[in-house]
């Protein structure tokens, strides 16, 4: 299966699919999510913003997430891992407890005074750079259905194929490009992986104000 050449490129991609959206409001999940939005916002017409996540690590080995929380939601646990490794969400409080404050410090560095926008009867479309475990896709899925926005399009350019079909009880709509039964990680599925760091994501938001212009034309 080929490879995106960059999460620019994969974005683009999606925005092709996205283009029947009326007014979206787009949330991209940082870091790398905000790359695969740039292009989408771009195009839609509209702004770019950000849904702040953090995932929740399992405390001997931080790597493997047992649960993650959005900005505006409470945490969301995979309870079947938990009781795997002979846990509870008690057990993991002084984890959760960090990730929040982590969580408001990029919210602070992303948004600064910017209030975050209004979701109630819009749609929303939230973009991630691809889906492992959807823990933390689903999170913010979560979170953004407290707002009652009048629809919530889940957007990513390639997911395992047992996540995306978990994630579509929690979306209106679940739009993925490629879902490779060989999937083992999200950058196996990009030629450029780069690590983004806050200040591209600062950068990239600047850029998709230029969402405020209208809509691209599509090739």
């Amino acid at each position: 299966m080929e490879l995106f050449a960059d999460r620019a490129q994969a974005g683009a991609l999606l925005a092709e699919r996205l283009r029947g959206a009326r007014d979206p409001v787009v949330l991209a999940l940082p870091r790398g999510g905000v790359a695969v939005a740039a292009p989408i916002a771009r195009r839609l017409g509209v702004p770019l913003e950000v849904l702040v996540t953090r995932k929740i690590g399992y405390p001997p080995a931080p790597e493997l997430g047992v649960g993650a929380v959005a900005e505006g939601g409470e945490p969301v646990f995979d309870h079947v891992l938990l009781r795997r490794l002979g846990m509870t969400p008690e057990s993991v409080a002084d984890v959760v407890r960090r990730e929040r404050r982590e969580l408001a410090r990029r919210v602070r560095v992303y948004r600064g005074d910017r209030p975050p926008p209004s979701l109630e009867g819009r749609e929303v479309i939230v973009v991630d750079d691809g889906l492992a475990t959807g823990g933390t896709a689903r999170a913010a899925l979560r979170a953004v259905a407290a707002a009652k926005p009048a629809k919530v399009t889940l957007a990513v350019p390639v997911g395992s194929p047992d996540t995306v079909a978990s994630l579509r009880d929690e979306a209106d709509e679940v739009v993925v490009l490629r879902t490779p039964a060989d999937f083992h990680a999200v950058g196996q599925w990009y030629e450029d992986f780069e690590q983004l760091t806050d200040d591209d994501v600062l950068r990239l938001l600047e850029e998709g104000s230029a969402g405020d212009d209208g809509p691209d034309e599509f090739a």
